[in-house]
């Protein structure tokens, strides 16, 4: 019940219930909301502060910025939900954030195409050495049926592309990646999209921004070939999914194309499907069968481990068939 009144006494006050509003429908900073608002940012932050105690907004960090959202779990995430949904469609204040956000949205979409016209060459060269990425999407939602996506965690989420392709699946979905300039492309193609049930943050593959078995659904989408511990990357992955929750890596199998390490940063010429099955038992994952997409010359393989849904494993036990995994993938 304390919870509760909280926070509407944190929401009870004109400007807090339009941030609450305006952060319902995007990730946005102290700079996005005081450029809205036509605020101080002094103030904005104390309005972002008092709900961020009371739990309807969640604040996550990149680098030197901060990003703010509404909550999604709890009692008070409930309330926010409820009362935003409550605002009239036809409150002129409201109208009129809702048009400046649209702004901000643009600049950000500027931003993420000018991005990409820096780095398309370097793009076009990487896809044209295997199948087209229509085909990978499509092999992508065939491993999943539409009922049991749920939460979803897209790791090295780069253009949040999956987050997009999922879209109409999931409950709930998180992308997670390491570079702030990718993530500022995610926010802007989801948002371009039409998405409005994800979030994307600031994190690593081995230290990952969530909970134990708190997902559903896990995604490694062409990321695995630059891990220096692709052992590592899929215990932690395993480390979050629910039982019965399923993990899918997409990644190419072995191939000579030096040419990828030595002019784009690729740690490992592919993956053989012993190599990602062993890594997937010490995991914890039971392995499925392999989907396999020839190109021109490389090949993309889909492999798939599930956690058991009455998984009770030892975690001393599967921490040292993690160690085992990894000293047989150096």
């Amino acid at each position: 019940m304390e919870e509760l009144l909280q926070g509407l006494r944190a929401v009870a006050e004109p400007t807090r219930l339009r941030i609450l509003a305006l952060c319902a429908h995007a990730e946005l900073t102290v700079s996005d909301l005081t450029q809205i608002l036509n605020q101080s940012q002094p103030r904005v932050s104390r309005h972002l502060k008092l709900m961020v105690e009371a739990h309807l907004l969640e604040r996550f960090r990149e680098g030197q910025w901060a990003f703010y959202r509404i909550a999604q779990d709890g009692a008070p995430a409930k309330l926010a939900h409820t009362l935003v949904d409550l605002i009239p469609a036809d409150d002129e204040a409201h109208a009129r954030d809702l048009e400046r956000l649209d702004q901000i949205k643009e600049q950000r979409a500027r931003a993420a195409d000018e991005y990409f016209r820096k780095n398309a060459q370097q793009w076009d060269e990487l896809r044209r050495l295997y199948v087209d990425d229509a085909e990978i999407e499509a092999a992508l939602r065939r491993l999943v049926p539409d009922d049991e996506v749920g939460r979803l965690l897209d790791i090295g989420t780069g253009t949040g592309r999956i987050l997009e392709i999922f879209a109409d699946r999931y409950d709930r979905a998180v992308g997670v990646d390491r570079s702030r300039e990718m993530l500022a492309v995610a926010r802007a193609n989801l948002d371009r999209a039409g998405v409005s049930h994800w979030q994307v943050r600031l994190g690593d593959m081995y230290a990952l921004p969530a909970s134990q078995r708190s997902f559903d659904t896990v995604t490694v989408h062409m990321v695995l070939h630059y891990a220096e511990d692709p052992a590592g990357a899929i215990a932690e992955a395993a480390r979050v999914l629910k039982p019965g929750g399923r993990l899918i890596v997409v990644d190419f199998a072995p191939h000579q194309s030096e040419v990828l390490r030595e002019q784009h940063a690729h740690r490992r010429l592919g993956f053989s499907d012993e190599e990602v099955e062993r890594w997937f038992r010490a995991a914890g994952l039971v392995p499925g069968q392999t989907t396999r997409l020839p190109g021109r010359p490389l090949t993309v393989c889909l492999w798939c481990g599930r956690r058991p849904a009455n998984d009770v494993a030892n975690d001393r036990a599967a921490s040292q068939d993690r160690v085992n995994a990894r000293a047989g993938s150096a």
